[in-house]
Order: structure tokens, then C-alpha cells, then sequence
């Protein structure tokens, strides 16, 4: 009974002690008013508010598109122009003309079937030229698979691209990759795989090392609208904006993801109204402004060194030609439509007229570039189309240090299967 009691005594005391500490808690809670209250969530940065209303999806009218020449090659804004060169400008252009005439080319070799696939870069080889020049020579480039401009803006040779398509004993992946497959370690060039988006998280971890490091590099990743839709965009964006990496996400905006245009693609405002979410520095540029790129990916890259956090571009433009060899876009979207871009506001025209305002280009010049640019591509093609495939023995090398037991048997079997059937095989098309 005395334990008892012992306890009654101390759930009284206890009970007393509760209301003090109660009446305690709400006069300190009255010394506020409901107005004065913060939000102590550490989830979000935000004011209380007492009147129910939802956010609607496009909070303002339209990220404005930022552009340096109108149509016509004119400086909008003298401030705004970058007072690049006569002899850089003249790069750019003999880069992305240079690229049309290989896509011509190689376009119709694959239609003849030469080559077993091909992808174009019609309309925007604006987007490729005015990046790539922008970066440092060191920066590490991580492709989707429509960024030959990049490569070619860096020196990648005529025949290292006819090789690759060709997959022939020149080419530096040995054959093993689908054309339009480019990598190049001396260049930074990160070879590129054909599943969507997988390059983003990859880029992210890249540049995690590189902050790591303390370089003075950055890393810049190019995806199409499309692609952002994979969950790996999510992931690259939200780990970039966590881990504060040096990195640029380059969005070719084109329209279509295949054959999917952007209407059907996501209802908010583009590419460049997520990155306030994941706490990107964000900006939309006009594509099919090669000044406009140039001075957008310049500053991204200085900044991005300089404080160590992501950025994101949306470069808009428009993709001319089909999303690839196995593609008829004349399914999916008018020739009217087709046209109107490819006459009306194409990159290298909008140059061409900014060349020749200033008088760094005309006519002459122009069909004697047009001559000598065929001519190039011809003789690396016709060059690519006499070399052997690799050796056979490729199939089995560059995957571990030592060959392991079971690919030597496979590598012999191969050999003893050719040694019975080899009259089957062109073996007379392989280095021997």
C-alpha cells in the first residue's frame, strides 16, 4: 500500500508539473501573433500564407529566349555581341558547313548501303560550333549522339569519322560501335552509348571528381528535350545541384524526341523552367544563334569554375533532317514545316549574312568553300570505303588486362569454326 501511495504522490506532482510547464508554453506561444510565425520546415524556403491557392504551371508567361542576331545576321544589342575575330568566325562557319557536306554525304551512303545507319545534324549545327568554342580545350564532353560539331570544331579528322561509320581497322573503337558512335580520349570526347540519358548521371560524377580535384575544368553534357524525360535526367540534375558540381546541362530543344514533339512531350514551360527546382542556374538561348550559344556556354563555364555549381541550357532550334536513317519524319510532320526552317532561319545562313555585312564573305568565296569542303569529305570517304575491317581477333581483346580461360576457348572455337566454314565468311574483307 506504501508503494502505492509512493506512486499517487508522484503522478500528482507530475501532473502539476505538466500544467505549469503547459500554461508556461502558451504564454511564450501568445508573445506571437499567427502573422509573425516563420515556417521551421527544413524542407523548403517559404512564407506562411492563409488563403488556399495552387501554383499554376507556368508561374510566369514564358522564359524569354536569349539571341544576339536576328535572322538577317543583324546585332540586336551592340552590347551583346561577343567582337570575336574575322578568322574565328570564319572557323565557325567553315565547321558547321563542313559538317552539312558530311551528313550529305554520309547520309546517302547509308541509303545506298555502304554504312548500316547514319543520324544528321541539319539545323543544328549552331548549337555544336558555338558550345564547343566556347569550352576549354580540356573540359570533358559527354555527347548524346547528334554532337559531331563538337568534335569536329575540336580537330577531329575527316577519316576518323569515315572510319567510325565505316567501322573499318581505322576507326579507334575497332568496329565495335554503331556509326555516329564518336569517342576521342585526346580530344576529352567521352565515347558516346546509344541508351537515353545515360551519359547525364555519368557527366554529374565527372565533375564531382573534377571539383574534387580543384581543376579548372568543367564538364558539359548535351541531351535533347527528349531525353529529359528519363529518370537519369532527374538524377544527373538533382546530384549536380547537391554535390555543387562544375557542370553545364546543354538541352538541344529541337521539337522532337523521334517522332514525339514537344506537345506531347511535357506540359510546362520547356527544358530550362525545371532547373529552379533542382536549383540550376538556368537560361534559354536561341539555338540558331551561334553568337547567342557562344556567349551563354562562355559565361556558364566561367561561373561554373569559379563558384562550383551546375547550370543549365536550353538551346532552342529545330531538327531539319529525319531523327535518323531509320526514320521518315514525313509521317510525323509537313514538308511546309520542314521548309520553312531550313529557308527561313537556319544557323549557317544567319551567319553567312552576319559574314558578309562585315564583309568577310561573299559569293566567290562561298562556292569555293562549297568546291573544296565536297572535295575533302570525297577523298576521306573513298579512303574509308579501301581499308579492312579489323582483325577478327578484336572481338575477344580490351575487355580484361589478362584473357581469361573462357574467351580464349570462345576465340578458339571462332578460329576452328572459320578453319571448317571460312569460305562462308568475306574473310577477305578483315586484316588478316
Amino acid at each position: 500500500m506504501a508503494a502505492v501511495r509512493g506512486l499517487l504522490r508522484g503522478l500528482r506532482r507530475a501532473t502539476v508539473s505538466c500544467r505549469t510547464l503547459t500554461l508556461s508554453h502558451a504564454r511564450c506561444q501568445h508573445e506571437f501573433t499567427s502573422l509573425e510565425e516563420k515556417p521551421q520546415f527544413p524542407g523548403a524556403s517559404a512564407e506562411f500564407v492563409d488563403k488556399l491557392d495552387f501554383i499554376q504551371p507556368n508561374v510566369i508567361s514564358g522564359i524569354p529566349i536569349y539571341r544576339v542576331m536576328d535572322r538577317q545576321g543583324q546585332i540586336v544589342n551592340p552590347a551583346e555581341d561577343p567582337q570575336l575575330p574575322q578568322e574565328m568566325v570564319l572557323k565557325f562557319y567553315r565547321t558547321m558547313t563542313l559538317l552539312n557536306t558530311m551528313d550529305r554525304i554520309l547520309y546517302e551512303s547509308q541509303r545506298q548501303g555502304r554504312i548500316s545507319f547514319y543520324m544528321t545534324n541539319y539545323g543544328e549545327e549552331g548549337t555544336h560550333v558555338g558550345s564547343a568554342a566556347a569550352l576549354g580545350d580540356r573540359d570533358l564532353v559527354f555527347g548524346q549522339y547528334r554532337e559531331a560539331g563538337v568534335l569536329m570544331y575540336r580537330g577531329y579528322p575527316l577519316d576518323l569519322f569515315m572510319s567510325q561509320c565505316y567501322g573499318n581497322s581505322g576507326d579507334q573503337g575497332k568496329g565495335r560501335q554503331m556509326p555516329v558512335h564518336y569517342g576521342c580520349k585526346d580530344l576529352h570526347f567521352v565515347t558516346i552509348s546509344s541508351p537515353l540519358a545515360t551519359q547525364i548521371p555519368q557527366a554529374v560524377g565527372a565533375a564531382y571528381a573534377i571539383k574534387r580535384e580543384n581543376a579548372d575544368r568543367v564538364v558539359i553534357c548535351y541531351f535533347g528535350e527528349g531525353a529529359a524525360s528519363e529518370g537519369d535526367a532527374h538524377a544527373g540534375f538533382n546530384f549536380s545541384a547537391t554535390l555543387e558540381c562544375p557542370i553545364l546541362f546543354f538541352c538541344r530543344n529541337n521539337g522532337y524526341a523521334i517522332s514525339t514533339p514537344t506537345s506531347e512531350q511535357y506540359r510546362g514551360d520547356g527544358i530550362a523552367a525545371r532547373g529552379p527546382g533542382y536549383g540550376l542556374m538556368s537560361i534559354r538561348v536561341d539555338g540558331n544563334d551561334v553568337f547567342a550559344v557562344y556567349n551563354a556556354v562562355k559565361e556558364a563555364r566561367r561561373r561554373a569554375v569559379a563558384e562550383n555549381q551546375p547550370f543549365l541550357i536550353e538551346a532552342m532550334t529545330y531538327r531539319i533532317g529525319h531523327h535518323s536513317t531509320s526514320d521518315d519524319s514525313s509521317a510525323y510532320r509537313s514538308v511546309d514545316e520542314v521548309n520553312y526552317w531550313d529557308k527561313q532561319d537556319h544557323p549557317i545562313s544567319r551567319l553567312r549574312h552576319y559574314m558578309v555585312s562585315k564583309h568577310w564573305w561573299d559569293e566567290e568565296q562561298e562556292k569555293a568553300w562549297r568546291k573544296k569542303s565536297r572535295k575533302m569529305v570525297m577523298e576521306a570517304f573513298e579512303q574509308a570505303e579501301r581499308k579492312l575491317k579489323p582483325h577478327p581477333d578484336n572481338l575477344f581483346s580490351d575487355v580484361y588486362s589478362e584473357m581469361p580461360a573462357h574467351i580464349k576457348q570462345q576465340r578458339e572455337s571462332l578460329w576452328r569454326h572459320l578453319k571448317i566454314y571460312g569460305e562462308h565468311y568475306p574473310l577477305d574483307h578483315y586484316e588478316k
